[in-house]
């Protein structure tokens, strides 16, 4: 355990910290999820209305640091291109 005050404060901050990335990257997994169902299940209408909430947390997730841009930036291509694929099929 830490013993200055400074250290004392720093791992208080830390906690807050981590419990505040770990519900952002859950919430984040989570709407990824849903629409990847929606995708799988061929619901291109739900999809279609997941895709811009899911991009918005992305984005969140990337501009907070729980994620790379880079690998916000891939995987709002990939959902958007199956989103694409599903609404251009049906």
């Amino acid at each position: 355990m830490a013993n200055h005050k400074s250290a004392l404060k720093a791992a208080r901050q830390s906690v807050l910290k981590r419990t505040r990335n770990r519900a952002a990257r859950t919430r984040m997994r989570s709407q990824i999820k849903k629409l990847r169902q929606a995708v799988a299940s061929g619901d291109s209408k739900l999809a279609g209305e997941l895709l811009a909430p899911t991009i918005s947390l992305l984005d969140r997730s990337a501009q907070s640091g729980n994620l790379h841009r880079n690998t916000a930036s891939r995987t709002k291509s990939r959902l958007t291109r199956h989103v694409n694929k599903l609404a251009a099929s049906h």
